[in-house]
């Protein structure tokens, strides 16, 4: 048997694995659960993974080309791909070949792995990106494979290529989502759901590192000690008011919310605040290595504003060794309470069952993915506005002092998630 993942998770070498620490979070689970239901099968992807990850997790990188490459003729690629299939899908003859069309013939089962990509936020990394997606997407149908959307979280959508994205949802054989909040908007937006399933994101399966393997990395902070609670803080791009999400300019002003949060951990709370990046960032082959990411500098700029204040002292600290993500959710797992701005970062989090709280996006393009992760793991009422200090007092406030009634209810949910994360992957033997 021989299984095809692509989809709008398909790009650069190392973005999947050395960036977003969530998004390994993500892919690990992924191909480790297709070979826990699909021992001894070959499974291809357009995902650049490095050599390590291929020969760990037994899978075989294909070209990025063949799903997107940011190219002037991507489309135009597509859409011969697309006409090809549907000429076959006629007539039963193949009228010309492509190399994507090529791998699609040889594969049993497609799987399209989008995250939260699948919709028009996927043009925000390129050009016509959301609709050649679907055109791959479709044209695997029309070659008569089993095809499946795996734990996504669609959309959202507008008219542009609307019509054609509800064919193509409506002709996958499966559809798996990660969280529940998205079947409710897909039925707002009038896609037909009859074959989609609510599962869990595989996120929750993804295992730390062991607490012996991150001594180097806690030793000489508050985490070896202990003598308070600790609270981790982290922030992103998205928390801030003002977008895009990857500004370098901000002010010291623009802070401030976040700022007085910290303050509120340690003197209301007489806890210590651990303040860490969720992200890394990497310098390419051949010379690769890890090097911070751009969340390390916004952490590093609130790290500055809090160490001139009184308050500060000897309670908020920075980790500043750059992580693994084994090791970032090993070290999540030693807080008291999280307070996280990356979403991943919350699963982190949450799946360890640390009480959490999810700092929203400040600005535009938000996603829906954050409220249906905190549905998911019943913690909707630790949302946050970060443009509403009230609303993030009171709700870390709250979290923080009922976290042993929080931590309790965690440890019910987890495993039910967990089953869930499974069930997805055990849902494609029946098709």
């Amino acid at each position: 048997m021989r299984i095809f993942v692509t989809g709008q998770c398909t790009l650069h070498w190392g973005r999947l694995e050395y960036g977003n620490i969530g998004n390994y979070y993500v892919v690990e689970p992924l191909f480790k659960e297709l070979h826990r239901v699909f021992p001894n099968t070959e499974i291809v992807t357009t995902f650049q993974m490095s050599d390590d990850f291929i020969k760990r997790e037994k899978i075989s990188v294909l070209p990025m080309e063949l799903y997107y490459s940011w190219k002037d003729n991507d489309l135009e690629i597509a859409q011969k791909e697309y006409e090809i299939a549907k000429e076959y899908s006629t007539t039963g003859i193949l009228n010309g070949t492509t190399p994507y069309i090529q791998e699609i013939l040889k594969c049993d089962l497609f799987i399209d792995f989008s995250g939260d990509m699948w919709g028009k936020n996927a043009d925000l990394a390129g050009e016509n990106r959301f609709l050649i997606g679907i055109l791959k997407d479709r044209v695997a149908q029309l070659l008569n494979k089993k095809t499946v959307m795996f734990l996504g979280s669609p959309g959202p959508f507008n008219d542009k290529n609307l019509d054609l994205a509800k064919e193509t949802f409506k002709k996958f054989d499966l559809i798996t989502l990660r969280e529940p909040v998205s079947k409710t908007l897909l039925v707002d937006w009038g896609f037909d759901i009859s074959k989609v399933k609510n599962c869990a994101c595989q996120s929750v399966l993804f295992e730390a590192a062991k607490q012996n393997e991150i001594k180097t990395i806690i030793n000489n902070t508050a985490l070896e000690a202990k003598n308070n609670p600790i609270i981790g803080f982290t922030i992103c791009g998205w928390n801030m008011e003002k977008g895009p999400f990857n500004r370098n300019d901000y002010d010291d002003i623009e802070f401030n919310n976040f700022v007085e949060i910290i303050k509120l951990c340690c003197d209301e709370l007489n806890a210590k605040v651990c303040l860490f990046s969720h992200s890394n960032g990497f310098e390419l082959p051949p010379n690769f290595k890890l090097i911070n990411g751009r969340d390390y500098k916004l952490i590093q700029q609130v790290y500055d504003i809090v160490q001139k204040q009184n308050w500060a002292k000897d309670k908020v600290f920075i980790l500043d060794k750059i992580c693994l993500p084994k090791e970032i959710k090993a070290v999540i797992q030693n807080f008291d309470m999280l307070i996280s701005g990356r979403v991943h970062g919350a699963i982190a989090g949450l799946s360890s069952c640390v009480p959490t709280v999810i700092i929203d996006y400040g600005h535009e393009p938000k996603a829906h993915k954050l409220q249906g992760f905190a549905k998911l793991y019943d913690i909707e009422r630790f949302i946050a506005n970060p443009k509403d200090y009230n609303d993030m007092r009171k709700k870390s406030k709250e979290c923080f002092e009922n976290r042993t009634k929080v931590r309790k209810e965690l440890e019910i949910q987890v495993p039910i998630i967990k089953l869930l994360a499974q069930k997805s992957t055990n849902l494609l033997k029946e098709i």
